[in-house]
């Protein structure tokens, strides 16, 4: 029996015993009929596994199953995402993994599994979350410690809602003040608002809703009383501040009315559209970019209606249109954001998946991707990315929305488009073991998107390359992969390959240069990647044939660094040197190995001619040169990570291991890098010398004795040397 708890009888009913799982409210199980002992459980903490009839299950922490009411996001960088969660608590979480990329990366905030969650976005320091029956703590980012807020605290559960002192909703609205985020509001069957935090909440709002008694009654019956608090009526179930002008409030109740005031709670006016009747306003969205619109989404499902009803207005509700072309008829709507960037570019989260409109909802289409097909209860922007809270599959995110805000009508063409991007804070990921996957988070770097009208095959080259505004070639992307590539322990990973089907791709740039070389089956402990790049612009160019598009990119400073220009600049000096030497370095070995190749042949050869031995003994002594050297600048004993320990490093791997230190995020280089940077240098110019020695003296002079000595170039075997 599923209940709160798992239950089991034996005994037809008579008795029951518990059976314990890794989470309360139990929906769905599944018993194999092949095998009893081995059942799925579903429940409001996901899916869990046992084989041994409910002793032990599998965990549900590796799964991305939150049940999410609403989503809001800070403006820090990394933005944190913040949503209430079903049966569970409410959270933040970060946009891009921390530092140590453990498996659990949000942390519990203010409120509990019904939140809506409120603070200043420039400074999330306080956190206002709430719960069922109107409970509502603030959360202190550096202490750590939350408090109870409430308005009238009271237990409320099994409570009739007609007696308690506020009606309030399972999932009651908190709202800060767009222009002064420390003005909080909190909605019941009225507005309430607080400016001290919490410590007093004022009534701004006569009751909102149909104030129904007869609705207020018990949420159950014959047998149980469902008192959670998810079964009171006649509430506040969305309120939103306008961006436009403090105190300029919109507020939708369960039972389908709308009001607003413009003067914060003084006034009210009733401006419900025409249709709606009972139902429930389950979000309100004030246009960023034109006063007076809104777009009002409500529901009937609880009435079995599950037609779309999305209403807009932009007079302040004199008038009303409903916007449901192209929305499935019994896809309900539970939200719609207008783009921040585009007037008239519309998402909407529905009961079985996301749809979108480019035309002010004249016309809605499915805009799914990759997104699993379910509920999408919320929906959020931030630095151009779309937040989607979701029922049963988390928070998704839909990075950069520029490909959609510059793509209105321009996929008509039959040219190749390569589109402008946002401005992208450099970061640095933490690096992931053998096996680790960060999938759930984007790439790290800068989101390149451009269409093609047709599908290119590898026979005609397109290429994307990044250059610094110097026009000094960084990075280069084809579609054509490197058949020549090898792969061995401890080389370089292959190149990237460029996508280049038909329609619109998108690519992410690292922010780093060209791969670095290797040495041909030569193992090297260290990252093969080009450095990063410092903050500032950089030019993208797209080439197909004769066709070139270009933009410029903005790569943004970390603003949580308090570090200036100059140290990235030195920054930057120290990682391209490494980069240069080390190719520099691999480029002298694999010459340096194939002269010793011919060398180790011409030895052999030359043991067979008859007097040859001196100029035997001088090859075999370039070859010790050319091997000592060889044994300074690489270490060819290493074949696998565990030799590192085994075999000394050599100039290559000391230069790489130099550069991941230097190539912090925090930019400014140590008084230690520096000295060992130029112990290193000072290291490879004293090759250099030993280098050029070889090149320029040894093997000159060894051709030139080869050549004196006018020995043959074939030898019979078993017989004379002869000339060809």
């Amino acid at each position: 029996m599923l209940n709160a708890a798992m239950l089991k009888s034996i005994d037809g009913g008579q008795t029951f015993e518990r059976i314990k799982n890794p989470h309360g409210d139990q929906h769905d199980l599944w018993i194999n009929p092949d095998n009893p002992g081995n059942r799925i459980l579903g429940n409001d903490g996901g899916a869990c596994i046992t084989f041994n009839g409910g002793e032990s299950w599998s965990s549900q922490s590796n799964q991305p199953t939150g049940q999410f009411y609403r989503v809001i996001a800070d403006n820090r960088v990394p933005y944190y995402i913040y949503g209430g969660q079903q049966d569970n608590s409410a959270i933040a979480i970060g946009s891009r993994p921390g530092a140590d990329n453990s498996p659990i990366q949000y942390y519990r905030v203010a409120g509990g599994e019904s939140a809506f969650l409120a603070f200043d976005p420039e400074d999330p320091q306080l956190i206002y979350g709430g719960s069922y029956q109107g409970n509502i703590s603030v959360y202190d980012h550096k202490t750590k410690t939350t408090k109870d807020i409430m308005a009238y605290p009271q237990i409320g559960l099994a409570s009739l809602p007609r007696k308690m002192k506020y009606r309030f909703n399972w999932n009651a609205p908190i709202v800060a003040s767009a222009q002064e985020p420390e003005v909080i509001y909190h909605a019941a069957n009225v507005v309430m608002k607080t400016i001290n935090e919490g410590q007093s909440w004022e009534v701004i709002s006569p009751d909102l809703t149909r104030d129904e008694p007869r609705k207020q009654e018990r949420g159950g019956g014959p047998f149980t009383n469902e008192g959670a608090g998810g079964e009171n009526y006649n509430t506040i179930s969305y309120m939103v501040a306008s961006p436009h002008s403090y105190g300029e409030l919109w507020v939708g109740t369960d039972d389908g009315l709308v009001h607003l005031s413009k003067d914060d709670g003084r006034s009210w006016q009733e401006i419900t559209p025409p249709d709606v009747g009972e139902a429930l306003i389950n979000s309100i969205e004030v246009s960023p970019h034109r006063k007076g619109a809104a777009y009002v989404v409500a529901t009937k499902y609880k009435f079995n209606n599950l037609a779309p009803m999305i209403y807009y207005t932009d007079d302040f509700g004199e008038n009303w249109v409903k916007l449901t072309n192209g929305i499935d008829p019994e896809h309900f709507v539970r939200v719609v954001r207008e783009d921040k960037e585009q007037p008239g570019i519309l998402y909407a989260g529905t009961e079985a998946g996301l749809y979108i409109s480019t035309d002010f909802g004249s016309k809605w289409h499915r805009f799914q991707l990759n997104l699993p097909v379910c509920p999408v209860n919320d929906l959020f922007i931030r630095d151009n990315d779309l937040i989607a809270a979701t029922s049963g599959r988390g928070f998704w995110v839909l990075d950069d929305l520029s490909v959609i805000q510059q793509s209105r009508n321009r996929l008509l063409s039959k040219k190749m488009l390569l589109f402008e991007t946002a401005p992208v804070y450099l970061q640095k990921l933490p690096a992931l073991k053998k096996g680790q996957s960060v999938k759930k988070y984007a790439a790290n770097g800068m989101v390149i998107d451009y269409y093609l009208p047709d599908h290119i095959d590898s026979t005609t080259e397109v290429s994307l390359e990044i250059l610094d505004m110097n026009g000094y070639l960084l990075r280069t992307y084809t579609n054509k992969k490197d058949t020549d590539y090898k792969e061995y322990e401890g080389g370089p990973p292959p190149l990237q390959v460029l996508s280049a089907k038909k329609g619109i791709n998108r690519f992410y740039w690292d922010f780093r240069r060209e791969t670095l070389s290797g040495v041909k089956d030569v193992f090297m402990m260290g990252d093969y990647r080009g450095s990063l790049v410092s903050p500032g612009k950089y030019l993208v160019r797209l080439t197909k044939g004769k066709e070139k598009q270009e933009v410029v990119i903005n790569v943004l400073a970390d603003p949580n660094l308090e570090v200036s220009t100059e140290d990235y600049i030195e920054q930057q000096e120290v990682l391209r040197s490494v980069d240069e030497t080390v190719n520099k370095i691999h480029a002298s070995a694999n010459s340096l190995l194939a002269i010793d190749g011919q060398l180790d042949n011409l030895i052999n050869y030359l043991q067979n001619v008859e007097g040859a031995e001196s100029l035997v003994k001088i090859g075999k002594g370039v070859s010790l040169k050319i091997d000592n050297l060889v044994n300074n600048l690489v270490q060819p004993k290493q074949k696998t990570h565990q030799d590192v320990i085994n075999f000394e490093n050599s100039l290559n791997a000391e230069l790489i291991n130099l550069r991941t230190r230097a190539e912090s995020h925090d930019p400014r280089i140590s008084l230690g890098i520096k000295q060992r940077l130029e112990d290193l240098m000072e290291e490879w110019r004293q090759y250099e010398e030993v280098l050029e020695s070889i090149l320029e003296v040894d093997i000159v002079e060894f051709n030139e004795m080869y050549r004196e000595k006018g020995i043959p170039a074939l030898i019979v075997p078993g017989g004379k040397a002869s000339n060809p």
